[in-house]
């Protein structure tokens, strides 16, 4: 019998709000530009009595290079994202000195969505993309040397779509 192998599929696609405003920094080693936030992604449906309920699903996101620092620059608490990108896990240790295993999104896109300036008009639509290397993310945060990856931004206007 041949042997089977099971595809190296890692895809995600999520919509949902931030909950609070975007962190942002630069790795100690090569100054790479990095975002994390967190968003809430609401799930409606009836249990068994008919009833409506409402799930909510928390997870966080990651972005590196000019993704992140479109973000930073864009997303504030509440702001809509759809974000595509793969799960990722790492682990750390806290304070107390104990291991936690961390699952989050390393983003690919992120689709900015009905986003509102600070004079509350609404800002047209736009998607931030990027291709990034695979990285081997050390306990202080560090990854390796930067010029060995490429780099490749869409135009964050393409996607034009008004909400």
């Amino acid at each position: 019998m041949a042997d089977l192998r099971m595809p190296d599929v890692n895809s995600v696609i999520i919509a949902g709000n931030l909950i609070k405003d975007p962190t942002f920094r630069h790795t100690t080693t090569g100054g790479i530009p990095v975002a994390n936030f967190s968003i809430a992604s609401n799930r409606r449906f009836k249990d068994n009595s008919g009833k409506w309920k409402e799930d909510v699903c928390i997870i966080g996101v990651v972005a590196w290079y000019k993704l992140a620092e479109s973000c930073s620059q864009n997303l504030k608490k509440g702001a809509a994202v759809l974000v595509e990108g793969e799960l990722q896990s790492r682990a750390i240790k806290t304070e107390e000195g104990f291991s936690r295993n961390i699952i989050e999104i390393k983003s690919r896109r992120i689709q900015f969505l009905n986003r509102k300036d600070l004079a509350g008009s609404v800002v047209e639509a736009h998607s931030s993309e990027e291709i990034i290397p695979d990285m081997e993310i050390a306990d202080d945060g560090t990854i390796g040397d930067p010029s060995q990856y490429r780099n490749n931004i869409s135009d964050p206007g393409r996607a034009g779509l008004e909400l």
